[in-house]
């Protein structure tokens, strides 16, 4: 179906003045009997079913109103003035999809009867099922989910939401078109785990659920090339659930270098990147633009040889999670084939950490010369500069001490991705953010693109433009150097993916180094 509807010519494409058209919505909820047996299941966390109403609460209470509109012609004229609304692509490390503006104020006859609808009679009856007073706030929009659009693993926990609604107005979907609204399990640390339930999309059908902090949910990937995905949601607002403490993850375990001389260096890189003058022109280049790409970095015999290695089916990979923050594999240390580990000790090698300082001017190691060795250097120039010229003013560098400087360290994993991975900024990350050095080794996504999505992103700390996109490119050490206020994600990785060639290994796994320094 095409999201875009063709507007009449001629006389019809006139102005009419606007009138609401009134929502007669599903005689349902008109029934006391039905309403008392809801709010009677809902308060028990039971499932209760009749007719086109289906009520259940695993994972968490969800209820699902089919015929929601009674008339077929409302709804239709509603689809038709839905799709001559703007649109505005939203993209972000949780989402992409298509989204209209604010209906709150919306003139349009059908669109203005149906929130009159939902924010009037509906609200009454849905809190009187809950049993709280919800607000008159309305708080409602159109979304457009096409061909990989996707919205990640969410709660939808923000203040004063209550219940969320969704309205489909969808052509004939199947489970296979993706776009399902799927709920998640969770943990004891009310986490979630993973799909317990997939709700398909279906014309004139209104599913609400409780925000909670365990009312986890997706909307998959839509994956029909020729299917737009429209509905309608929002929020009804009134008093939040009580929300325990936020689950914080432990760090991930630093470590300091490996005592492993420059031999590794001449058996694993390529030559160019051993030259002294070539270091000081990456240097000049890192510290312009806190970022580089140093392509063909590994001796292509070594490269070669890591990457069929990956594909051995001796490694051994564990998913990671959980979903809202994080969906891909990891290489068990213990399982790496021999020339695997040689490259992660090269990585992880004394050897490597003094490379990186020459290659960025950071202190990762401790013949790296420091800040107070730099000041040191500048108080030396001045004084022969004031003996030079009979000067008797001298003034030293400020803020000096005698504080022990840190040991460097470093963490690490070789990660695994394919479709549907990706990872998500979270709210703790911005408290938790430090001044490192990232490093970033892809392998084995010869014919990867950009449209695949897999790329890293790095963002300002609550702002949403893009700082930085970092593209999977074989053999390509991306090193970047971020701050306190700079997150970073890695973009979902979209169906599109799927079309590279069926022989082609990239097609079902793309490998990569990761790795975090701290001086």
């Amino acid at each position: 179906m095409n999201c875009k509807r063709q507007r009449d010519g001629g006389e019809k494409g006139k102005k009419r003045k606007k009138r609401e058209e009134r929502a007669e919505l599903s005689p349902l909820l008109e029934d006391e009997d039905v309403k008392r047996a809801v709010k009677e299941a809902w308060s028990q966390r039971a499932q209760y079913s009749h007719g086109g109403l289906e009520l259940d609460c695993h994972p968490f209470p969800h209820c699902i109103i089919r015929n929601f509109i009674q008339s077929d012609s409302f709804t239709e004229n509603l689809q038709r003035e839905l799709l001559d609304l703007n649109f505005h692509e939203k993209s972000n490390d949780l989402y992409k999809f298509n989204q209209s503006d604010d209906l709150k104020k919306r003139k349009e006859p059908h669109i203005t009867g149906l929130r009159a609808a939902l924010f009037g009679l509906f609200r009454s009856w849905l809190g009187e099922v809950l049993g709280v007073e919800l607000e008159p706030t309305v708080d409602i929009s159109c979304a457009k989910y096409q061909y990989t659009d996707v919205l990640l693993c969410h709660d939808d926990e923000l203040e004063g939401r209550r219940v969320a609604f969704i309205l489909y107005l969808v052509p004939p979907w199947e489970s296979s078109d993706g776009g399902t609204l799927d709920l998640f399990s969770t943990d004891d640390q009310f986490q979630p785990h993973s799909v317990v339930k997939s709700l398909v999309p279906s014309w004139n059908t209104l599913v609400l659920f409780e925000v909670s902090p365990v009312s986890f949910h997706q909307v998959a990937e839509v994956l029909s090339e020729d299917k737009c995905r429209l509905s309608l949601s929002g929020w009804f607002h009134g008093p939040s659930l009580e929300r325990p403490p936020r689950h914080t993850e432990p760090p991930f375990p630093r470590s300091p270098h490996l005592p492993r001389d420059e031999t590794l260096l001449l058996e694993w890189l390529n030559p160019l990147y051993l030259d002294v003058d070539y270091q000081s022109q990456v240097q000049q280049e890192f510290e312009d633009s806190s970022e580089i790409q140093l392509k063909n970095f590994l001796k292509e015999e070594k490269f070669k040889e890591v990457s069929e290695a990956l594909r051995s089916t001796d490694v051994q990979w564990t998913k990671q999670g959980p979903p809202n923050r994080r969906c891909y594999e990891v290489a068990s240390l213990e399982s790496f084939p021999q020339c695997v580990s040689a490259c992660w000790e090269l990585l992880c090698s004394e050897a490597f950490f003094l490379l990186l300082s020459n290659f960025t001017g950071l202190r990762l190691h401790y013949l790296s010369p420091s800040d107070e060795d730099k000041e040191e250097e500048k108080d030396q120039e001045d004084e022969e500069e004031r003996e030079a010229t009979g000067s008797s003013v001298y003034t030293p560098s400020a803020n000096k001490n005698n504080k022990e400087p840190s040991t460097p360290v470093c963490v690490g994993e070789l990660r695994r991705w394919a479709h549907g991975d990706y990872t998500l900024l979270h709210d703790g990350d911005a408290s938790r953010a430090e001044y490192a050095l990232d490093l970033l080794l892809p392998l084995s996504c010869p014919d990867w693109q950009t449209e695949f999505g897999g790329f890293t992103s790095y963002v300002a700390n609550e702002e949403d433009e893009e700082l930085l996109m970092v593209y999977p490119e074989e053999n390509s050490l991306a090193l970047v150097y971020r701050d306190k206020e700079t997150l970073k994600f890695v973009k979902h990785i979209n169906h599109r993916s799927s079309t590279l060639p069926i022989g082609d290994y990239c097609r079902r796994a793309v490998y990569d180094f990761s790795f975090v320094y701290y001086e």
